[in-house]
This record gives C-alpha cells, sequence and structure tokens, in this order.
C-alpha cells in the first residue's frame, strides 16, 4: 500500500541563514580515507556523519555532488571513517585544503584491506561502500562497517564555523 506523502513548502529563509542555524550543530569531524585503483591514497575532512545502524553495523556520511572526490568514493568498494582526536585540527585542515597528495607527510598504517588509517584517530572505521543515496546536492553514502577500533580520548568538534573539543 503506497501513501502519498504532502510536499514541503517552500523555505522562508535563503542557504546562508540556513547554514547559520546548522552550524550550532556541535559535530565531530572525520577524515575519509581511501585508496585509488592506481595505488595512490585519497582522503578528505567530513563532518556528516553518524550511525545509521547497530545491527548489521552500519554509517553514513555524505559529499557534495561537485566533489573532485566524488568518482573516487563513488567507483571504490572500502573506505575509512578516521575519527579525529582534539589535537588534529591542523590535519583536519590540511585534508580539507586542494594539493596534489593530502598524504605528504602524514602519519598512517593500513587497514587488512589496504585502506589508510589515520595515526592518532580516536576511532576509526572501515567501511564497505554498501550503498549510495541521491538527496539534493550530496550524495549519502552507507557504508559496513567491517573493522573499528577506539581509543579514548578527547574528540575534534566543530561548531558554529570554529574547532574545539570534547
Amino acid at each position: 500500500m503506497s501513501t502519498q506523502l504532502p510536499i514541503a513548502q517552500s523555505p522562508e529563509f535563503d542557504t546562508a541563514y540556513f547554514r547559520a542555524a546548522l552550524s550550532q550543530f556541535a559535530t565531530g569531524v572525520t577524515i575519509i580515507t581511501t585508496r585509488l585503483p592506481d595505488g595512490s591514497f585519497h582522503g578528505l575532512t567530513v563532518s556528516s556523519f553518524n550511525t545509521v545502524s547497530l545491527s548489521p553495523p552500519l554509517v553514513l556520511w555524505c559529499l557534495s555532488n561537485n566533489a573532485g572526490s566524488m568518482p573516487a568514493f563513488s567507483a571504490n568498494s572500502h573506505y575509512v571513517i578516521n575519527v579525529l582526536a582534539a589535537d588534529q585540527e591542523e590535519l583536519a585542515m590540511h585534508f580539507s585544503r586542494r594539493t596534489e597528495n593530502r598524504f605528504d607527510n602524514v602519519d598512517y598504517t593500513l587497514s587488512r584491506s589496504g585502506m589508510p588509517i589515520l595515526n592518532g584517530a580516536v576511532a576509526w572505521f572501515e567501511c564497505h561502500n554498501r550503498s549510495r543515496y541521491q538527496e539534493g546536492d550530496h550524495v549519502i553514502f552507507v557504508g559496513e562497517v567491517e573493522r573499528c577500533e577506539s581509543a579514548p580520548a578527547p574528540a575534534l568538534v566543530f561548531h558554529a564555523g570554529r574547532f574545539s573539543s570534547t
């Protein structure tokens, strides 16, 4: 049985106002990393990360349709979500910049499947790229967690356009 949902009303605000309101939600900071077909690594800073399900273990993150990283993450079977520690603000900034090789001078180890895990992260989740959903101007990536680790330590937080710690 199909139920027809009502259509949303047009918003009474512009994008800048919406962004400012969203910035009041404190969020953790992650770097998503993967291996490209040529064997090199790719990664980017992302704050749109969340839990979907405990059983099976599912997480999600979002990427802009216009992101240069879209082909890398759409085509790969695996990626690692690295949750940054409070002292990794510079690393977050490093992976948010356009550079030739974001992994230059970055300490990491490799997961069992060869994905880069950033040293010092308070947690990491190695994910199978389970599904993707197009919504608005972003794609929602759902990852099925195959392996994870965590270390109790303060995490890096982004709130109101600034970094802080938990």
